[in-house]
């Protein structure tokens, strides 16, 4: 059987297994879930317009505005947790990068509602009962029924928020942060209750029916996508450690071997989600691309050092076994849906990472095949023989842009330069997100339609 340690990468010879088209383009199947969960929203707001006749007076504004935001709060908690429940037909068909943008706008809104449904709730029943905002908030929490498992979910989730803003997520680990934010879970089940007794448009019947089926549909799809399928994967699949190679300095990679791999579905472009069962690492699943197409005996992954958790995997020893969630993400061939059209793969650092898998096994697009690695010098390129191995297997292109941003100038104008009629190329990305979103608008600028440029982060 070929293994990691005899085979050398890369594996070009094998023919890459086709890929079945998507039932829907990406853009409409995201217009339709966003229909989808609008349609919902406004299903709540109907709710509230039914179960009142009329307002008159700030007390009423005030319990009615109240009663809308914690409707939607109610409403968005778990759409939210869906959007990261490992939906297949959502990972395969939008993207992580669509459904982690998702969720974080989302995030942001919850936290408003939440503070908003608070506030108003709280000032509308203290006008009502002619009492301070104090007063009425301290018996609110202490007599209510579910108002004490209500409150601390509330505080969970604003403390959340609070750690997810752009300026506390770069002072913390990726691990601390993970695990925080699965507070999330707890959070949503504790306020549960407090909607059902409390809420008044929630009263026994179909809104109620309907509550119950929008969380128990919510908790069943976490149970089983996020739980008990990788644990099935792990019985069936064998995964494990077999060598763990080093590529550069501060970066190897993970070949990781197993049983019945074909059946795994795995595609280049994708990633999983690891968790190795060593000291350190077994309680955190961070994301890790594909660095070669899947072969049928191992699949290969390629880690940079960055952070304590991506540190402990170059220590990792043959035979460790691996639980993986995946395969995710929709930056596969898939995308491409003119084979005439010529294809740029754009990596910057370690996002060469899925484009190396690409560059080898996306169906040769009659219009050429192009790779731009942007790094910072020369030392930090990786994979540079296997390009230039594959480039010359596939007649494709391999531009390297080495050197800090001030010396390299302008991101569109370099492209223009390297690819001739840039304009016309369907466009694969994958990068840090600052740099992705300066490569996007210069790409947008130099006529690149959006619909034709993929890009996916898996910082979520």
């Amino acid at each position: 059987m070929t293994t990691p340690a005899t085979t050398a990468r890369p594996a070009h010879r094998t023919p890459p297994r086709p890929t079945r088209r998507p039932r829907l383009p990406a853009d409409t199947l995201a217009a339709t879930v966003l229909a989808l969960v609008g349609a919902g929203a406004a299903a709540v707001l109907v709710l509230w317009w039914q179960d009142t006749p009329s307002i008159g007076g700030a007390d009423q504004w005030l319990t009615g505005a109240g009663r809308i935001t914690g409707l939607l709060a109610g409403y968005t908690a778990p759409v939210l947790i869906l959007l990261t429940a490992r939906l297949p037909p959502l990972e395969r068909g939008l993207g992580a990068d669509r459904l982690t943008r998702w969720h974080a706008a989302g995030g942001r809104y919850l936290v408003g509602l939440l503070t908003v449904h608070v506030l108003t709730i709280v000032w509308g029943y203290a006008l009502t009962v002619h009492r301070n905002v104090a007063g009425e908030a301290v018996d609110i929490v202490l007599h209510y029924p579910d108002m004490l498992k209500a409150t601390f979910a509330t505080l969970l989730m604003l403390g959340v928020g609070a750690v997810s803003a752009r300026a506390a997520r770069r002072r913390i680990g990726y691990d601390t942060w993970y695990h925080l934010h699965l507070t999330t879970y707890l959070a949503v089940a504790l306020g549960f209750g407090h909607q059902l007794t409390n809420g008044a448009d929630l009263g026994p019947g179909p809104a109620r029916a309907g509550w119950y089926a929008l969380y128990l549909g919510t908790a069943a799809a976490v149970g089983w996508y996020r739980l008990a399928v990788p644990a099935l994967r792990d019985r069936r699949h064998r995964l494990r450690v077999a060598e763990v190679r080093p590529e550069a300095p501060g970066v190897v990679s993970v070949f990781v071997t197993g049983q019945r791999l074909p059946e795994l579905r795995a595609e280049a472009g994708q990633f999983f989600r690891l968790q190795f069962q060593a000291p350190g690492l077994r309680w955190t699943a961070n994301p890790y691309s594909l660095s070669a197409p899947p072969h049928p005996d191992f699949l290969r992954f390629t880690v940079k050092d960055l952070g304590r958790h991506s540190a402990a995997v170059a220590a990792l020893k043959p035979g460790t076994p691996v639980r993986a969630e995946g395969p995710y993400g929709a930056l596969t061939a898939r995308r491409v849906r003119d084979r005439g059209r010529p294809v740029l793969l754009l990596a910057a650092g370690v996002g060469i990472t899925p484009l190396r898998a690409l560059f080898e096994s996306l169906p040769a697009p009659r219009g050429g095949l192009t790779l731009v690695y942007r790094a910072s010098s020369a030392a930090d390129v990786l994979f540079r023989a296997e390009l230039a191995t594959v480039a010359a297997a596939r007649g494709a292109r391999v531009h390297y842009l080495l050197g800090p941003r001030a010396e390299v100038g302008d991101t569109g104008a370099a492209l223009a330069r390297l690819v001739p009629g840039l304009a016309r190329h369907e466009v694969f990305l994958c990068g840090p997100d600052a740099l992705a979103e300066a490569t996007v608008r210069s790409l947008r600028a130099a006529g690149v339609p959006r619909g034709r440029i993929h890009h996916e982060s898996f910082s979520l």
